[in-house]
């Protein structure tokens, strides 16, 4: 016997461009006294230019929020799959394996 439907329940619908996602490796943050804006970009060696991605905007509010769910959910995925190393900790490569420059 199924209980009462939650009428609290949220309906959330996601476009297939949007579920496609964008890749981002760098995130820029800035705030105001109103606001918390953060700029997702995607920035690729020997590019001399990156363009934004994406850009969340967020109550100081959300955004502390924000900061609280992602730390659980690291926390959660660092139970199960082992710590995450700093990328400070990791020695990449700066050209990828792409090709290197030649003069």
């Amino acid at each position: 016997m199924e209980g009462p439907q939650n009428t609290n329940q949220l309906n959330i619908e996601i476009s297939e461009q949007v579920a496609e996602g964008e890749y981002a490796n760098l995130a820029i943050i800035t705030h105001s006294h109103a606001e918390f804006v953060i700029d997702f970009v995607n920035v690729m060696p020997g590019t001399p230019k990156s363009k934004v991605k994406s850009r969340i905007i967020f109550t100081p509010q959300h955004a502390k929020r924000f900061m609280k769910a992602l730390s659980e959910n690291v926390n959660r995925f660092e139970t199960a799959n082992g710590k995450i190393q700093d990328l400070e900790d990791v020695q990449i490569p700066m050209n990828f394996g792409g090709p290197t420059a030649q003069a």
